[in-house]
């Protein structure tokens, strides 16, 4: 009865004192703060696009505002993608879309029903296929891959390039081929491969073999590349994404986010990497310096992605010993180690971030030996350097994530997706010692950078909140999921995806938790992922996408 009446004083001093104006008070809902000192929180309030009050219900009763009633709904800092292709998403949305195609059959009509609005001789493009999820296997198949001639015979009239969902391996017709002038004589290149069968060429060009046809695909117009970037943006906001780690860009593409932030546009926070493979992009940036948070945060260059290998599924990920599917196939070094390690000891001595794309155990093996040896120099206080993907690892090389300070940027998605097949290329042995290894690489001091890697998968952040903490596939199976010693907390994987993803990008000060001082980016949903029961998780919807404390996204349901 005593507690009640301080209340009741407090409460009645407080509405004698003028309030504070503040633009938005939320409460009435769970809230999840990844901040370890007050993980939950009843009430937020925000002023000028910051967050100016965390806590208890009645302290807001000394602000006055827009009143955010959550009705019961969960707000979480706002989610970040910690690794995907932000064009890439959008040109998904504008292309073919191969990603639920459960047959090379559907494959194929898919093709066929873009060219029949298609003028006559115009490329088309698609992505998404991928042959370890077809329900069944076609004919004439080559080295467990499809084959041209039947997207050859639907589609004779043209060209066609067809990326694998990796991102790592593409397939043509015969009319793409012949422009290009592919045939059974044509070079093998370095870091990739034709593949020829007694026929001639198949169609599949693996790894650096996709640039002898990417190289006479039309560059896409600057209209076209406005209407993707605006449908990737609103496909972030509509998924809940406040912040994205977008892995490689051209000039072309910084320009046009430039253009965008400049016009309000751009709405998300966007951490860019440069492309590595663009040497005069890279080499003007070392002279000319960081680019960190422009537009009011919305921008920042500071990084740069480079390759190491491929991807598992074209069996293209570099690896220490063959493939327990492909004897004496050990992968791509999709780019020789001594010009990975200039890059990145120039871009240490220019105080950029180096990402390295690392799928198979002998490329992470050689990026952490590159960053051991470039972090001897001693030139910079905190490079933060990571491993983009960090999928396969031999045990030995684990523990050094913790000792270096080396981020692995792990999609969870990818564990669900390829972990059903992926014992096939690795054996069981290697999955259940390396692959996916989450919570060994979070007891080494290692902070996990999550996302999906889109348009390779969906840009779904809660299937990957699912993945990290069930280990099953998005059907739910196996029951336990695989290898779940490796499981995420739902405390973790939540850090994953909102606050270790901001250290991933030097924004821990702004953005992943809910903190006074930080920006107002919130993602709030219509479940609270962090109790619901597991199988639950998958149909939990975003409600509403805030960012800078305005409202970008607002759901119907």
């Amino acid at each position: 009865m005593r507690t009640y009446f301080v209340l009741l004083l407090i409460s009645a001093l407080i509405s004698c004192t003028p309030k504070e104006q503040a633009d938005l008070i939320i409460t009435n809902g769970s809230i999840y703060t990844a901040n370890d000192a007050s993980p939950n929180a009843e009430a937020v309030v925000i002023k000028d696009g910051k967050i100016i009050y965390v806590g208890d219900k009645f302290g807001v009763q000394k602000y006055d505002g827009e009143l955010l009633d959550l009705n019961g709904k969960t707000m979480l800092p706002g989610l970040h993608e910690g690794h995907a292709h932000l064009m890439g998403v959008g040109f998904n949305l504008l292309n073919v879309d191969l990603m639920e195609a459960q047959t090379y059959a559907e494959v194929v009509e898919m093709v066929k029903e873009r060219a029949a609005n298609t003028p006559e001789g115009q490329w088309i493009i698609g992505r998404g296929w991928h042959q370890d999820k077809w329900i069944d296997q076609p004919e004439h198949m080559f080295k467990n891959l499809p084959t041209h001639y039947d997207l050859s015979e639907a589609v004779p009239d043209h060209p066609v390039f067809l990326s694998h969902a990796s991102g790592h391996m593409g397939l043509t017709n015969a009319k793409a081929m012949e422009l290009v002038g592919i045939d059974a004589n044509t070079p093998q290149p370095n870091g990739g491969e034709i593949f020829i069968d007694l026929g001639g060429p198949t169609g599949i060009f693996n790894e650096t073999a996709q640039g002898l046809v990417r190289r006479v695909i039309p560059s896409s117009t600057l209209e076209t590349r406005t209407q993707a970037l605006t449908l990737a943006i609103e496909e972030c906001v509509k998924n809940g994404i406040t912040t994205f780690h977008n892995a490689g860009s051209s000039q072309s593409d910084i320009d046009l986010y430039k253009d965008f932030a400049g016009t309000n546009k751009l709405k998300i926070r966007l951490y860019n990497m440069l492309s590595g493979r663009d040497s005069a992009l890279i080499a003007s940036y070392f002279q000319n310096g960081l680019e960190i948070g422009l537009y009011d945060n919305h921008l920042t260059t500071r990084s740069v992605k480079l390759y190491g290998d491929g991807a598992l599924g074209s069996r293209g990920a570099w690896l220490l010993n063959e493939y327990s599917d492909a004897p004496g196939a050990f992968g791509h070094e999709v780019t020789p180690m001594e010009m990975v390690e200039e890059v990145t000891k120039r871009a240490y001595d220019a105080g950029f971030q180096v990402g390295i794309h690392a799928i198979g155990d002998r490329a992470n093996q050689e990026a952490l030996d590159i960053y051991e040896r470039t972090f001897e120099s001693g030139t910079q206080e905190d490079p933060r350097f990571r491993i983009e993907h960090a999928q396969h690892i031999h045990p030995d090389d684990i523990p050094r994530f913790g000792e270096l300070g080396v981020i692995p940027a792990m999609q969870a998605i990818h564990m669900s997706s390829d972990r059903p097949w992926a014992i096939d290329r690795l054996g069981k042995e290697r999955i259940e010692n390396g692959a996916y290894m989450w919570q060994e690489l979070l007891q080494t001091g290692a902070r996990i950078v999550n996302g999906t890697d889109a348009p390779v998968e969906p840009i779904d952040i809660l299937a990957s909140f699912y993945s990290s903490v069930s280990r099953r596939t998005l059907k739910g199976s196996p029951e336990g999921g695989y290898e779940p010693t490796q499981k995420m907390t739902r405390e973790q994987a939540l850090k994953s995806l909102t606050l270790d993803a901001a250290y991933g990008a030097f924004m821990e000060d702004i953005v992943g938790s809910i903190r006074v001082g930080k920006k107002a980016d919130f993602t709030i949903l219509d479940k609270d992922i962090m109790t619901i029961p597991e199988d639950d998780i998958q149909s939990a919807q975003v409600s509403m996408t805030i960012i800078d404390g305005k409202i970008v996204y607002q759901s119907n349901h």
